[in-house]
């Protein structure tokens, strides 16, 4: 199926890991649930408050809750989640410095810890910031409808059936999903 999908989509666009770890969890709390292109939309809302730049924890935890929201577009609780990334971040209890040290199962379990960040934000992270290899997102909606399509499924497949299904791709189960959200033209940013 994947040698299939290369043939008619071509190899996908592989980006180097992002260098900001926070500002990474940051663009995918944004994302969250979220079409690509909306959340696209609403970063670049974030970024321009922010004179262009992602804001650090100091300026989240600076603004003013609902005056963020507003004029972003965020939901109350992805705000929240902002505010919650940036008190975990600032006192400590998320090293993000040391997350390249961790294994995948660790780093996903701080990720979570975090109020907000949830199994599909941690592997999003691992894959687009850490670079990691074999990662699959099974709670990404893009790679289920992506799987449902290529397998030619009567459903959408739940997490443990892409499980079953994705593990003759280990140890490049990331590059799959790249391959997978080609085949839709729907790759997270």
């Amino acid at each position: 199926m994947l040698a299939r999908l290369l043939d008619e989509r071509g190899v996908p666009e592989q980006r180097p890991p992002r260098g900001d770890p926070y500002a990474a969890l940051v663009r995918a709390i944004v994302g969250q649930q979220l079409s690509v292109r909306s959340a696209r939309a609403i970063y670049g809302r974030l970024l321009e408050r922010f004179g262009g730049e992602p804001p650090t924890p100091e300026q989240i935890l600076a603004d003013e809750p609902d005056e963020l929201r507003v004029a972003v577009g965020l939901s109350h609780a992805k705000t929240a989640y902002l505010r919650s990334l940036a008190e975990h971040v600032l006192a400590g209890e998320l090293e993000l410095d040391r997350m390249r040290e961790l294994s995948d199962e660790e780093a996903i379990a701080e990720l979570v810890a975090v109020k907000g960040i949830g199994e599909w934000s941690a592997h999003i992270f691992l894959m687009f910031t850490l670079g990691r290899q074999d990662v699959l997102a099974v709670g990404d909606l893009g790679i289920r409808r992506a799987v449902e399509r290529a397998y030619e499924l009567p459903a959408l497949p739940n997490a443990a059936e892409i499980t079953a299904i994705a593990e003759p791709w280990r140890p490049y189960r990331t590059s799959a999903c790249l391959l997978l959200w080609h085949s839709l033209d729907n790759a997270p940013t």
